[in-house]
């Protein structure tokens, strides 16, 4: 890994923090060389502390480690981005990032559609809103939904017009996430099933 030490006030380059899994941002410290061959022989994320003049492993006081998976340079050879599998909170104020963020999966426009469903089962009328009609009809009917637009799915997968096939597919994944939140799930409760599968 070649990298510009000098480019920066004492030899030290910025280190952007991110969680492997999530992608969250963490945090964003500095690093000399020694931090860095620090980290990659501990596998421990270190720094350079500018207030305690002096290497710094995250965790050493708290147990609050970063554990390394991964460390890239950028484009020009001056930062880095370490992608860490963190232990407990990163920020010192006990959240888990300096921006007092939850380190929570975002799926983007499906967790944001998770929300509106969520906001429509709790807080809308079911004679102006699908989803709440369903809602007050039950788990069996949504249930029912849910299988109605999964045979449609198999129908269309056999013919040839993508576009109803994907028309199908988005129905099935709306209802999906319906009854993921009718039973008390949502989509990441999923995944981590899935994850545990794969280990």
């Amino acid at each position: 890994m070649k990298l510009d030490f000098t480019k920066y006030t004492n030899g030290l380059i910025p280190a952007i923090i991110q969680d492997n899994e999530t992608k969250n941002i963490f945090m964003l410290g500095y690093m000399n060389q020694e931090a860095l061959n620090k980290t990659l022989e501990t596998k421990k994320v270190t720094f350079f502390s500018r207030s305690k003049n002096r290497l710094w492993t995250k965790g050493e006081e708290s147990g609050n480690f970063l554990n390394l998976i991964s460390i890239q340079n950028d484009c020009d050879e001056d930062t880095l981005l370490i992608k860490v599998n963190p232990v407990g909170p990163t920020c010192h104020t006990g959240t888990d990032t300096c921006w007092q963020e939850k380190n929570e999966q975002d799926y983007g426009f499906i967790s944001k559609l998770e929300t509106i469903i969520e906001d429509r089962k709790n807080n809308s009328n079911s004679e102006k809103s699908y989803v709440a009609s369903l809602f007050e009809k039950g788990i069996n009917k949504i249930a029912q939904k849910v299988g109605e637009e999964a045979v449609e799915v198999v129908i269309e997968a056999k013919d040839d017009n993508d576009n109803l096939f994907l028309n199908e597919s988005a129905d099935l994944l709306f209802h999906y996430l319906i009854l993921l939140q009718a039973k008390g799930f949502k989509l990441d409760n999923v995944v981590k099933f899935l994850k545990e599968r794969t280990k």
